[in-house]
């Protein structure tokens, strides 16, 4: 599939969401659309979305989010859902109701020239913590709003707050190195987790009335379909699965088995609810 063009500094991103990472999150995109669920409902409460709103999903990835959004707007109003990766968007696409009020753009938000001040909200899902120049791409996708827009998304909090990833991650780590040490301020999952750097990208931006609101989950990494659900699901995307990248079959099986081993607290019948904390972010586009 064809990579977009985009920021020079975002060009690993695009080289990982285009390749075999980004499949492997299409291909899950059913058993991730609920173990994310919680997330997009948060987003939704405090984004608000309203009939006949033109709304831009950032990050959309398989387009979960997109479709929620194209509910709450109807057919009087439109969502534009952009990403970096072509297998995610390809996923989107195949999704999406017929007739809904969407489209999908394959581009980087840090350059895609949107239409000017043609938007009421922009909003994403855990979409905005990966561009490498975080304040110049939110300046960017500021002109695609209204004087009246507003911005919402969701991001994660410190690691220490998400036992949804470092429980697993530990586990893994008992038979294997640890990850490379990752820069605070590094485009990934935690790169929004500081309050203040999230305060001083978005003002730079330009927004104002920032607000960051704690939102604690839990989150069900089976899926609802047992705990063998949730260890197939660790080991095939996300930190622990990047972890045991390379390594032999029997320190993977080794690894399942501590992976196993940690989720048994958080069982609840079918599911395997892990505790998760996130920010709810939102600010006006003037």
């Amino acid at each position: 599939m064809d990579a977009p063009a985009g920021h020079d500094q975002n060009a690993d991103q695009i080289a990982y969401w285009n390749g075999p990472d980004g499949q492997r999150w299409a291909d899950r995109q059913a058993a991730q659309d609920i173990v994310l669920g919680p997330v997009a409902d948060a987003l939704i409460e405090h984004a608000s979305p309203k009939a006949g709103e033109r709304i831009i999903d950032v990050g959309c990835g398989s387009g979960a989010t997109t479709i929620a959004f194209a509910r709450r707007v109807g057919t009087t109003g439109h969502v534009l859902g952009i990403d970096i990766s072509a297998p995610m968007l390809a996923r989107a696409r195949q999704t999406a109701p017929a007739q809904s009020p969407i489209d999908y753009v394959l581009a980087d938000a840090t350059v895609h020239p949107f239409d000017r001040a043609s938007f009421d909200l922009l909003a994403s899902r855990f979409g905005v913590m990966f561009f490498a120049e975080p304040a110049v791409s939110f300046a960017n996708m500021r002109k695609a709003l209204k004087p009246s827009g507003r911005l919402a998304f969701a991001c994660w909090r410190e690691p220490r707050e998400n036992p949804f990833f470092m429980t697993p991650l530990q586990a893994v780590y008992k038979h294997v190195p640890k990850l490379p040490p990752h820069g605070a301020e590094d485009p990934g999952p935690f790169a929004f987790a500081s309050e203040a750097r999230v305060h001083r990208i978005l003002d730079e931006a330009g927004f104002r009335g920032i607000d960051l609101k704690p939102c604690p989950l839990a989150l069900d990494v089976a899926s609802g379909r047992g705990v063998e659900a949730a260890v197939h699901g660790v080991l095939e995307i996300g930190p622990s699965s990047r972890a045991l990248e390379g390594h032999p079959a029997d320190i993977r099986e080794a690894a399942a088995n501590s992976i196993r081993e940690a989720l048994q607290p958080y069982v609840h019948g079918e599911s395997v609810l892990l505790p998760a904390s996130i920010w709810i972010v939102t600010a006006r586009a003037s």
